[in-house]
This record gives C-alpha cells, structure tokens and sequence, in this order.
C-alpha cells in the first residue's frame, strides 16, 4: 500500500522542480507515479489525466487529488495536494518577500526567458503523449477543436461539454449496436 509520506514527498518532489504550471507537470507525474512508483496503469493515468482536464480548477492540483484518491482515499487526495502545493506557495512567499529588490534585475529577467522554451516543450510533451493511441480521426478532431479555440475565440467549455456530449452519445449508440 502507497504511505501518505510517499505521495506527499513525490508531489512535493514534482512540484519542487516543475516550471511552467500544471501541464508541464504532467510528463514528470507519469514518470513518477507510471514509470517509477508504479501506482497506476498508464490507462488508469490517463483516464484520471482526463478527468482532472475536464474538471474546474488547475489541472496539476486536480490530478494530484484524483490520484492521491485513487491510491489513498481522502487521505491521500490531502496528502498529494499539499505536497503538489507547497513548493509553489514557498517560492511565492519568498518571491513576495524579495520581488521588489529584483523586479527589475537583468539576470532574473533572462532567466524567466531562457526557461520559455523548456516550458513550450513539457507543454507539447503531454499532448503528443495524449495523443498515442488515438484513433486518427479523433487526432483531428482534437487538432480542429484547438483551432477553433485559437483562431475563433470559441470557449473551451463549450468544445468540452459537445465533446463529452457526443461521446455519451456515440457510446450508446454504439451500445445499441452491439446489443442487436
């Protein structure tokens, strides 16, 4: 069984040396819980991924609750939560403390722009990752609903809720199929 000092110390860990919010998170929690810990499937991780996508709130803190949960209970949704948190809330504090004194530093200002693209990269990581797997028309759709966001300001909830519509529909439709 997972201790509650384990989930916190790997979300800690995850937390402490991610860059980038929640979706550049991602690759070094599949690494850590799939690859390392070996505490859920890889499709167990990406139907929990999914769901933390679909739910309201920041992505990483929503995963680290579904797997916390999944692995521990409540106890362990808490337990993943706090680790996940508190190194981003120890670096804001200290931050806030300090900001005023190197707001305007010209090495702290190269050192946001140089970590941009290794950002952009853990970013596209998860989405190729995502991706496997798929079946190639659902690679479409998902490309021609990340347009529509980008190019015609569609809302994303509105893409989300027809996605998960149609995919309630197409199962029971399918469902009727394989019935007869």
């Amino acid at each position: 069984m997972t201790s509650l000092s384990a989930l916190f110390r790997s979300f800690f860990k995850i937390g402490l040396f991610t860059f980038g919010g929640g979706y550049a998170m991602i690759p070094l929690i599949e690494a850590e819980i799939i690859n390392r810990r070996g505490w859920l499937a890889r499709d167990e991780f990406m139907e929990l991924l999914t769901l933390a996508q679909s739910s309201p709130g920041p992505i990483a803190i929503n995963t680290s609750v579904f797997i916390g949960y999944k692995t521990r209970g409540v106890a362990g949704a808490a337990a993943a939560v706090c680790g996940a948190v508190l190194p981003s809330f120890i670096c804001i504090l200290i931050i806030a403390i300090f900001f005023a004194q190197v707001r305007h530093n010209v090495v702290v200002d190269a050192a946001f722009k140089g970590m941009r693209p290794a950002v952009v990269a853990l970013i596209v990581v998860p989405t190729i990752s995502l991706a496997r797997g798929m079946h190639p028309a659902l690679i479409v759709v998902a490309v021609a609903t990340a347009l529509a966001v980008w190019w015609f300001g569609l809302s994303p909830i509105w893409l989300i809720a027809a996605g998960a519509a149609a995919g309630i529909l197409w199962t029971v439709k399918l469902g009727k199929e394989v019935r007869r």
